[in-house]
């Protein structure tokens, strides 16, 4: 059984084993090694994707369950208007020390900025909630993160609507 989605903007199918994990038909089969493993059981935050707009971590979404829906990657977010300044955000707060959940922490974020390009600071911390960084950079992520809220901010907003 193929599995169609849309991914990264485009319709692709999947011949993953509809119960495995989307994380790895997004890594094995569609060649996005931005998603990462990291606990397996949805609680760390590095796998997350975005499942028609929403953060989900990819380690527990069966395959199944993502037919004809829209699956988007790190890969693809950091490219649009939003993800764009987030990104950038990131590297010059030098937010990552090992990177290895920065991944996972840019497409929440960059979610939560499409949505609310202007968030209070408890939904950014409600947001960031769901990720682990082992490495302890979170201040740096909260600054990268205030960071990109303003530079969002002295964007036209309709702009980046459309561009999302």
């Amino acid at each position: 059984m193929l599995t169609k989605i849309q991914f990264n903007g485009a319709w692709a199918s999947l011949s993953a084993d509809p119960q495995s994990a989307l994380l790895y038909a997004v890594r094995n089969e569609l060649d996005c090694k931005g998603t990462r493993f990291g606990c397996g059981s949805g609680h760390c935050g590095a796998c997350t994707v975005a499942l028609d707009g929403q953060a989900v971590q990819s380690c527990d979404t069966p395959v199944w369950s993502v037919d004809n829906k829209s699956v988007e990657t790190v890969e693809y977010l950091v490219a649009g208007s939003v993800g764009s300044v987030v990104y950038q955000s990131f590297i010059d707060a030098q937010a990552a020390q090992c990177g290895y959940c920065i991944n996972g922490i840019l497409v929440s974020l960059i979610l939560l900025f499409r949505q609310n390009a202007n968030p209070a600071q408890d939904q950014i911390l409600k947001v960031l909630d769901r990720h682990l960084c082992r490495c302890g950079t979170h201040t740096r992520i909260l600054k990268a993160a205030d960071l990109s809220r303003q530079r969002l901010a002295m964007l036209d907003l309709a702009d980046l609507s459309a561009a999302a």
